[in-house]
């Protein structure tokens, strides 16, 4: 690959293809030698740092960080003090930011793709131009698409992003005049927020009260690893575990089941069975939270399996269709039945519903993407949460609760400068088909509200409903990080003009025809982040904090006012208008800098929080010099029993009969003049009838037939991924084994014992994985944690791109495989969710090596 840029420390030249060479003093040192060098060492002095505050946005915690900086590098990382979510608590993630910030194989400068032809292990032959240039022909590509009257033509993907991403992505977008600013929230958690909002109203994530609860269940959750607040978890399981006792649902035994009391692990895809078991076996024992569900009026049980139960007889309080679910689904599902669908022993089932009745309403039910981002995984998030409510655990001490509100702004809306040519691409349809009859994404209740993400690849595959001519990815991987990635590395090379915001060349960036360089989130840019936990809310600044290194921009700002000031030379005025509005609320001034854009628009977005004229609660700042000193704002504690009686559903309570749900799937149905069987039926989920608005049994899609693909794989993460994006620095790949059966600078895939010896394996042997979508190659480690009959395999290694770390061969030859490769490009489709879990088949065969 020596005629492709790559920012190596090793590197004289960077070669050019047929074009010769470029002198290495036309550009800067790598920012890691750059950083380092000798003249900066020398005039270090202890003490002479100080800490700034930061956020982090390694993952959805987005955790509120202090960086300690001397002599303009960052040196050292802690939560910062002042949150009330998480402290000084960190995970083990944070100092990786360090390494990536300082990768020498960072771009430094705009790339231009020299070679047409585009292909994995097909050299790009990158050429570096100036800001100017690359500017030049993004707009000379958009001002195209407006003389066509094609603005819908233009799609923007979103990657990671902070509030103030609505610049570039939804915004900008909307004033070009395209639908489609297509964010990543489907391969993200979509399923998740579908159980809350179809049961109490809510589209949205849950916190936990861990330091009150007795009893937490999870469903496939890894707290110490993967989840919202992996910081604060970190720091408090150990206390937890002193009064609460924990059972983890997981064919995997994860880093939280290591912390845990019991593990069960459960066959892939059947969470449900064992859900409602759960829920039958606490009706028929008389454990349900009668202070939140209510009681029979005379006060006698009448939950007996398989008896038919008078709703007339039972007096709900803040519940809605408890007796309706019983009749409908819950009577049959006893744990006798569950132990023959999910593995699970009755007696095992038996014993967690006593401890679950014992300990309520102090209990908490966790679900999991990998219990819910299955194909037809809807009704597993709902019957998962139901028991939540049936325990009377939700909005109630050491329960499931809400986020707190937070009082930030939303970044000035775009609407008032979309002119006629624009309207009309507002009205075409979104890329990714939302609202179609198979494609519900029922955000929020509404018909298409939601987004699907991986469906992008086939529209552009199939132009249906168009084929874009320009893709902006922004700080995305899709080709690595969506399921079926040879969908997106095909769909890509058919788009005329795709441009890559990337602080690393990865897969995406293979095939884009113009780069530019991504600032890192959480030194070089600003930005603004919310999070929740330990019963807080917390809004957290990002700001530069070091001089950006190499030529680069606050992307999120930075970008969107470059190509405006270059459309308005071309007389398209309108998006530098909009930016232009976005003005420093303090002084009402106008930004002259994308620079200045980013910091007026935090502002703007948070004055709500640190002006002292708009205070309403929470911590309380005598001005924007405070808040970004301190650097987090939080809300008042959370209040509990708040939504009894007061839920956002359609009755008002939390519902096992959802009338919140009958109401979306009757909207959808009706706009496309059928009924909701017909939508059932066509999104390939079993339900028909009543059953569709419960929490009910569906059985989990199989891809592959068992003959030939016997196994079933489950796909995790690791505790070491940063959004997969830490692949590239050795502090990654010398530390994997921070997770149970993973082993160092490999990547593996974990096999029972049992099934290693039936199939001749050892540890280190390397083995094929094969489904129906596609085959990878890796390494084996024998690993008692995994349900025999199953392989797990984390997810983050497999790269081909992305620098010399991360790769075998950078741009050839990956690091081991890449999870997605395999992975079927299926989808939970009321939800919008993609489906990276269930019950995928594979084979595992011994490589013969040479």
């Amino acid at each position: 690959m020596s005629s492709c840029y790559f920012g190596g420390v090793s590197r004289r030249t960077f070669l050019l293809g047929t074009a010769g060479v470029t002198a290495l003093s036309q550009f800067p040192l790598s920012p890691l030698a750059q950083a380092m060098s000798e003249d900066r060492l020398l005039s270090a002095k202890p003490g002479t740092g100080k800490w700034i505050a930061t956020t982090c946005n390694g993952c959805t915690s987005f955790c509120a960080k202090q960086i300690y900086v001397q002599d303009g590098r960052a040196l050292h990382i802690r939560g910062n003090e002042f949150s009330k979510v998480h402290g000084k608590a960190s995970c083990p993630r944070q100092y990786l930011s360090l390494q990536e910030l300082y990768d020498p194989d960072r771009v430094k400068t705009p790339l231009l793709r020299m070679n047409p032809k585009k292909g994995q292990g097909i050299d790009p032959v990158f050429k570096p131009i100036s800001w100017e240039e690359a500017i030049s022909l993004f707009a000379d590509k958009i001002m195209a698409l407006r003389e066509k009257n094609e603005t819908h033509k233009y799609v923007a993907l979103r990657g990671r992003y902070s509030f103030l991403s609505d610049i570039l992505i939804k915004n900008f977008t909307t004033v070009l005049g395209s639908p489609n600013a297509i964010t990543h929230s489907s391969l993200c958690a979509e399923a998740d927020k579908f159980g809350s909002y179809y049961t109490e109203g809510g589209w949205e994530y849950r916190q936990y009260d861990i330091k009150n609860t007795r009893y937490v269940l999870s469903f496939g959750v890894d707290p110490l690893s993967a989840n919202r607040q992996v910081s604060y978890y970190c720091s408090e399981w150990g206390n937890m575990l002193d009064h609460a006792q924990v059972a983890i649902v997981d064919p995997r035994f994860s880093s939280s089941a290591s912390k845990a009391d019991e593990w069960l692990p459960i066959i892939p895809g059947q969470d449900s069975a064992l859900a409602l078991s759960l829920a039958h076996q606490i009706l028929v024992n008389d454990g349900w939270h009668k202070a939140f569900v209510g009681q029979f009026i005379d006060g006698v049980n009448r939950f007996q399996s398989g008896e038919v139960v008078d709703p007339l007889a039972f007096n709900e309080l803040h519940t809605y269709g408890l007796v309706e679910w019983w009749n409908l689904e819950l009577k049959d599902r006893t744990p006798e039945w569950a132990e023959t669908v999910c593995g699970i022993s009755a007696e095992q089932i038996k014993r967690i519903a006593q401890k679950l009745i014992a300990a309520a309403p102090k209990v908490q039910i966790w679900r999991s993407r990998g219990a819910q981002m299955q194909h037809r995984g809807a009704y597993t998030t709902i019957a998962c949460h139901a028991l939540n409510g049936l325990l009377g655990a939700v909005d109630n001490e050491g329960g499931v609760i809400q986020y707190n509100s937070s009082r930030e702004d939303s970044v000035p809306s775009a609407k008032e400068f979309v002119d006629d040519l624009a309207k009309k691409g507002l009205k075409q349809e979104r890329i990714d088909r939302v609202g179609r009859l198979e494609w519900p994404a029922l955000k929020s209740g509404k018909s298409g509200g939601g987004v699907l993400t991986n469906v992008v690849a086939d529209s552009i595959l199939s132009a249906d409903p168009y084929k874009p001519e320009i893709v902006l990815g922004y700080l995305n991987n899709f080709t690595f990080s969506a399921p079926g990635t040879q969908r997106w590395e095909d769909a890509l090379k058919s788009v005329p003009f795709v441009v890559h915001v990337t602080t690393n060349i990865s897969e995406f960036s293979w095939f884009s025809d113009l780069i530019l360089p991504g600032s890192h989130f959480m030194y070089e840019k600003w930005g603004v982040q919310g999070s929740c936990g330990n019963m807080h809310s917390q809004v957290s600044i990002i700001q530069p904090i070091i001089k950006r290194l190499g030529d680069t921009v606050d992307d999120e700002s930075g970008i969107p006012w470059l190509l405006a000031k270059e459309l308005d030379k071309r007389g398209f005025s309108n998006p530098l208008a909009y930016l232009k509005s976005i003005r420093d609320p303090e002084t009402q001034k106008e930004p002259i800098t994308g620079d200045e854009l980013g910091l007026y628009a935090a502002k703007v977005v948070t004055q709500p929080l640190w002006d002292p004229a708009k205070y309403v609660d929470g911590d309380k700042f005598s001005g924007w010099d405070e808040f970004l000193q301190k650097g987090v704002w939080n809300s008042e504690p959370y209040q509990f029993r708040q939504l009894w009686g007061k839920m956002k559903t359609k009755t008002g309570r939390f519902e096992f009969y959802s009338e919140t749900l009958k109401s979306a799937l009757s909207k959808h149905a009706e706009k496309h003049n059928t009924d909701v069987d017909e939508v059932m039926r066509i999104c390939n989920y079993q339900a028909q009838g009543e059953m569709a608005f419960i929490p009910h049994y569906e059985q989990p899609y199989r891809f592959g037939e068992p003959a030939e693909y016997p196994m079933l794989f489950i796909d995790h993460k690791s505790r070491l991924n940063r959004e997969g994006r830490s692949a590239n620095n050795q502090w990654y790949q010398n530390n994997l084994d921070i997770d149970p059966g993973a082993v160092k600078h490999q990547d593996v895939v974990k096999i029972n014992p049992i099934d290693a010896q039936q199939l001749g394996l050892k540890n280190g042997d390397r083995v094929k994985i094969t489904s129906i979508q596609g085959e990878i190659a890796c390494q084996v480690s024998i690993f008692e944690g995994v349900r025999p009959g199953t392989v797990a395999k984390a997810f983050g290694q497999g790269h081909w791109a992305y620098g010399k770390v991360a790769s075998k061969v950078f741009g050839q030859e990956a690091l081991g495989g890449n999870n997605n490769t395999i992975l079927p490009p299926a989808h939970e489709h009321l939800s919008g969710a993609a489906a990276f879990y269930g019950q995928i088949g594979v084979r595992i065969e011994k490589m013969i090596e040479g």
